[in-house]
Formats: structure tokens, sequence, C-alpha cells
């Protein structure tokens, strides 16, 4: 084999997987798209996620700052050196952090230190098999860490909240997989899709799960009860009303996909991978002797060429104007601006903003903040950034990422440093809410795998703080115009999560009959 080529190739497939979805993935959101109703904060975010893919695809950037944990999964040829074509995949991973393809995400989970190049103990994932066929099947799947912390394990008999017992047969195997969904909120970025894996131990059991991932969207299940299964989940799962972002809505689940193993007697198990939209995931044929790409995986059919950036944008507007009221915000903001926000309101803001995550709250817990909050925005998000040749930071990827991992800090923080505003997804916890009735503080819910859409919004990087924890920990300060997220927390005691998360167990609980 030519190394050279492979190594090639493989950077190829990561940028590829990285910066343009996959065409099965393209035709399943535009359908999600058709279906939601004009006007909506569901329609506003998938006018959002459309445009964001075609900014993607025309800047050659990541569609979502989170490029996750990247997995490889590979078919050789007998004889193929697999020690070779495992060093060419690192060194295509390492030069497609290098050049903002990749965001660093390799953390030493001892120390916490960032090795800066996405290797490390374990990182990147490569798995090898060995086939009878004579080229290489490489595919490859980045999930980032919104959803892969959704995926979900569930051990046979369980007693599921609205759904009560669910046993050791098909229809238990269904009450799992719609409990699944429904746990997963906005949290994911829904709407989503899911991997599921029955039997097998806790291990193989979740192997399965995300191999279902490497599925096409559009394929049939050869199994007749898996199929029906599969086709039930798709048909039922979208009644729970909990929407694109979590926002309520008609699409909340995109595809379904699962897979068999046998178990032991002992145990059951039914294990979930949930996927957000941002569905980054595609394979190559390559061939042995010269390296090079024979084919591209996932592919087939019709290519969803989403709207120009100026008519997705256009939709997005459209959808503001019909259904919420529009603010503009500029820090520092006083709580009586705070005070006047209602959940649903559309905030636009512009000036200074924060960003802010776990290492940052765990830090901001303990210490004085580097600079003056009061009065400040706080954005949960680890950007992909480049440095270039005069020293200066540009913003490659820049969505927010999910908001409930600072719950345990949030409220303190805010009141200590007087923060009045905090954007991330998902929603937050009771604490938060108590905390920002208490001390006028607000929560904006930005679009969850909206990378290139934020990252347009940001007009400069004015500085950086605390730069040990690495780029995607460390405080950012940005300076942005007409970045656009909605109240779903207010100071007033309420939250759009709670709402749908409430509505939503009550129409799960419809299917608590027995069905298979």
């Amino acid at each position: 084999m030519n190394i050279e080529k492979f190594r090639e190739s493989m950077y190829q497939l990561i940028v590829e997987t990285s910066t343009k979805l996959p065409k099965d993935v393209r035709r399943a959101i535009r359908t999600a798209k058709e279906k939601e109703s004009a006007g909506t904060r569901s329609a506003m975010s998938l006018a959002t996620i459309t445009n964001n893919i075609k900014m993607a695809d025309d800047n050659v950037s990541p569609i979502c700052q989170d490029t996750g944990l990247p997995t490889f999964k590979i078919k050789t040829p007998v004889g193929a050196n697999q020690l070779v074509m495992k060093k060419a995949i690192k060194e295509a991973i390492a030069q497609a952090t290098k050049d903002g393809k990749l965001r660093p995400n390799s953390v030493d989970s001892l120390t916490g230190d960032n090795s800066g190049d996405n290797l490390g103990e374990g990182t990147p994932v490569i798995k090898f098999e060995q086939w009878e066929k004579d080229y290489i099947d490489v595919r490859l799947i980045l999930k980032g860490g919104g959803c892969e912390n959704k995926n979900i394990q569930y051990s046979l008999p369980a007693e599921l909240e609205g759904l009560g017992r669910a046993g050791r047969d098909l229809d238990g195997i269904r009450k799992c997989i719609m409990h699944s969904v429904y746990q997963a909120q906005g949290q994911g970025c829904s709407a989503g899709f899911i991997g599921v894996g029955i039997g097998g131990d806790r291990t193989s059991g979740y192997e399965l799960a995300k191999e279902q991932l490497f599925r096409s969207v559009d394929d049939v299940n050869p199994n007749e009860d898996l199929r029906k299964l599969e086709e039930y989940v798709m048909e039922n799962a979208n009644e729970l009303g909990i929407g694109t972002m979590g926002f309520g809505g008609e699409t909340t689940l995109l595809g379904c996909k699962v897979g068999v193993i046998n178990r032991i007697p002992a145990s059951f198990f039914v294990s979930v991978a949930y996927n957000c939209w941002a569905y980054r995931r595609l394979g190559v044929e390559v061939s042995p002797e010269t390296g090079e790409i024979n084919s591209w995986m996932y592919q087939e059919g019709e290519h969803v060429d989403f709207a120009s950036e100026q008519e997705a944008k256009a939709e997005t507007a459209a959808s503001q104007e019909t259904e919420s009221r529009v603010v503009t915000l500029e820090a520092p903001i006083t709580e009586e601006q705070i005070r006047e926000l209602q959940v649903g309101d559309v905030v636009k803001i512009n000036g200074m903003m924060y960003t802010g995550r776990d290492a940052i709250h765990k830090y901001l817990s303990d210490h004085d903040a580097p600079i003056s909050l009061d009065g400040q925005i706080i954005y949960h998000c680890g950007p992909v950034m480049l440095k270039d040749d005069e020293g200066k930071w540009h913003v490659k990827a820049a969505g927010p990422t999910t908001s409930i991992r600072e719950e345990p800090y949030q409220g303190d923080i805010m009141k200590k440093f007087g923060i009045r505003a905090v954007i991330g997804k998902g929603g937050m916890g009771l604490r938060t809410l108590a905390a920002l009735k208490e001390h006028g503080g607000v929560y904006l819910n930005a679009i969850g795998g909206a990378a290139q859409y934020y990252a347009d919004c940001i007009k400069s990087v004015e500085g950086v703080d605390l730069m040990q924890f690495g780029i995607p920990e460390a405080m950012w300060h940005l300076k942005v115009e007409g970045f656009t997220a909605v109240v779903t927390m207010d100071s007033h005691g309420n939250s759009l999560h709670q709402d749908v998360e409430k509505s939503s167990l009550e129409k799960l609980a419809t299917f608590k009959e027995r069905v298979f």
C-alpha cells in the first residue's frame, strides 16, 4: 500500500465527515422541516439548522464545534498491515485538528490536560475486522458529547417512568426505546437518531447500539420483528411533542435502527446510542494497493442542497417575527432588563459575551474571575479556534454545549459575579431556575449544533483567559452581532424545558399498554 496516499484518504474522510452531512441525513432533516408548522420556535430552529449545514458546506468548516471522539470501524483484507494503517490515521487526525477541521477533544481523565491534537490513550477509537473482500472498508462517526451523554442502558425487567413495567420481551424493549427518546428531551440536540442494541453484556450492548448508527437512514431491517419495532418507534416517538431543540413540535426523532445479539440468561440489556441531528458519519472504500479512495458510502439517492444562506436567514427571521417578541440586548445588562423578558422571547445580542463551560465553572466556584462579569453574558461553548500567522485568534465553529452539566455551579456563580444571562442548549434544573428568580437572571437556548451560524455572528476575538484548561475550556472574550437565542427560563420561575418535559411525560404514558 502507498501509505502516504492512504493517509491523504483518511484526512479527506475526516474533513468530509466533519463538514458535510451525508445525503441520507440531509433528506431526513428536509422531511422534518417540511412537517413543521410555520412560525414556531421549532421552524425557526430548523431554518437555522439548514442554514448552518449550507454554511458548513461553503466554508468547509465543522458543522458542530464538538467534533466528538472520532470512531473508526475498518474492515480489511487478510494480510493488510493494520499497525501501519493505524499510524496513518492518527497522523491524519492530528493534521485535521491542526487545520481546524476537528476540535482538540482528547483530555487526560486524571489531570484534565488536553493533548491539543486529538491523540492520547484511547483516542481516536480504531476498530479493525478482517474480511474476505478485496478492498478496505473505512467508516467514521463523529459523535459529540451532548448526544453521547444521553446514551442510556436498561436492565430488564425494569420499572420505567410513565410506562410502568418493562419485561424481558419485545414489548419491554419497545418501552425502553420510547423512554430513551423521552429522557433525552432537547439536551441531545433533537431531532435526533438512535441506535439500539438488544442483548450482549454492558460493553457489547453499547457497541452494538453504536454500530447501528453506521446503518443508512433509508435501509430496511431484514429481521421482521425488528423492522416492525423500528417502524413503530418512528411513528410514535414523534407524538411525544418534544420537537427540535426540545422546544416542542412535530419531529423529535429522525431515525431508529435496532440490532440484536445473544445474551446470558441472567442479563437482559437494552442499550441506546443517541445521536444529534448533526449526524456526522461517512465511509469510503479504499484500494489496499494504492491507498486511494475508490468510492464513498451513504451518498446514494437524491442530494439535498439546502436553501442559500440568504434564503435560510430570511426563513429564520420570518419564523421569529410570526411567533415571538424580539428583544435586543447588549452587556452590561441590568436586572430591570432581565425582569422584562419572558419565556418565548427571542433575544438578539450585540457586544461582548464570554465563554465558560465545565472547567471555567469549577474554577469560578473557588476563585475570582479574571475580568469583571457584572451584568455580563456567559456562553456555554467550547469553540474551534485557529491562530493566524500574526498571532490573532479566529473562530471556526462556535455552537452551544449542553448546559445541564453546569447545574451544580450555575446559580451560585451568577449571584457571586453578577452575571445576568447564560446561553447554552437543553436547559437547566430547578436550582438554576430558583437562582434566576432570586437574582434576576435569564437562560437563553441557542440552537445546538449550529456552529457555523453562530461563528458568523462572532465578529472578533477580543481576548482569552485561563488557557491552561485548553482551547475548548478557556474563557474566550467574543464580540458578537445579531447572536440569536430563545428565552427558555426566565426570572419569574418559568421554564419551557419543564413544560415540555411534563407534557411529553403525559404523552409517553399513553404508550403504556402492550403492543407486541
